[in-house]
């Protein structure tokens, strides 16, 4: 259910061979098997990409399946963009986990074991989906490292709460349930819920488990200040949080290649200061994309998206 890196999809314009602070996200990627993960002794930070090539939890979701081809493709357009990252920040591609079949749940425990992995090596996992089961094998992980009784915060920027029954099988849209029914120390804030995303049966679910969330229409980027404190009040109540985003709930003008287009969705440059403010925060650990369908997109739109949003995260990571 593993793969190795390769330097196929790492690719672009060179300005420079020699000149660091010409170079693109290619000329910085380091290539490293999971196993033999170790940063290196003149990094200041090191990031560790792995990709997670499964949709089966869109397809039991009645979704639309191809996120499993999103890793690919998002480091193709990642690997073209410049890189202002620090000189002694290093990035690690680690290759990809592959779910075989309809294996989920062996996948989602096989990335578990690679995020646990990047985090005892000393780097931050950057975790590349997939459909929206990947944050259930980045929660593994997550909570295997830093041990049962710290508290763990997740912060979802969805359209959806992603906590619907899971008792005939588990899908893309049944994790934070089954991560709050199991977890006792574990707090989730939702941010860009809508209401013709969810039905009622799930707001009901989402209040009865004590779920803090902000709807689509309370968001402003002109108006920041209150999600900015509800979420460091929500980073003050748990030891870690680690942040989740699912492409849905970006606007489907910018972002159609996903398996639930959203109308209504939230404009780029407010998830952008959305993702800079949380992953700024000295609590993060760590931070995943789901939902990136390169087979539904429009010429490279939510890709191209994606690779930037990623960036942002890298750039702004708790400096």
């Amino acid at each position: 259910m593993y793969t190795n890196p390769t330097l196929k999809y790492w690719n672009g314009r060179i300005d420079s061979q020699s000149d660091k602070d010409s170079f693109r996200y290619h000329q910085r990627v380091r290539l490293a098997p999971i196993s033999e993960l170790a940063i290196s002794s003149n990094a200041s930070r090191t990031f560790g990409l792995i990709g997670f090539k499964c949709d089966e939890g869109v397809k039991r979701n009645k979704g639309r399946i191809g996120a499993a081809e999103g890793p690919d493709h998002i480091r193709q357009s990642l690997a073209k963009l410049p890189c202002h990252l620090p000189s002694q920040t290093e990035l690690v591609d680690a290759g990809d986990v592959i779910c075989e079949g309809t294996e989920m749940e062996a996948a989602q425990s096989q990335l578990g074991s690679a995020v646990t992995r990047i985090l005892e090596s000393k780097a931050i996992p950057i975790i590349l989906g997939g459909g929206h089961e990947t944050l259930y094998g980045h929660y593994l992980g997550i909570r295997k490292y830093i041990g049962p009784n710290a508290r763990l915060g997740i912060i979802n920027i969805d359209a959806h709460f992603d906590m619907r029954p899971y008792e005939e099988e588990s899908s893309s849209g049944t994790m934070f349930k089954q991560i709050l029914d199991e977890d006792q120390s574990c707090g989730y804030l939702c941010i860009g819920i809508q209401e013709q995303g969810n039905t009622k049966a799930l707001f009901e679910t989402a209040e009865r488990s004590k779920v803090d969330y902000i709807l689509e229409e309370d968001l402003s980027l002109n108006e920041m200040d209150e999600t900015k404190r509800r979420i460091n009040e929500f980073a003050k109540e748990n030891d870690y949080i680690i942040l989740t985003l699912c492409t849905d709930v970006i606007d489907s003008a910018y972002a159609p290649g996903v398996s639930a287009p959203s109308p209504f969705g939230l404009n780029p440059k407010l998830v952008r200061a959305l993702i800079r403010h949380i992953v700024s925060n000295e609590k993060i650990l760590s931070f995943d994309i789901a939902e990136v369908n390169p087979s539904l997109d429009e010429n490279n739109k939510t890709v191209t998206l994606a690779a930037h949003l990623i960036n942002e995260v890298l750039l702004h990571f708790k400096y």
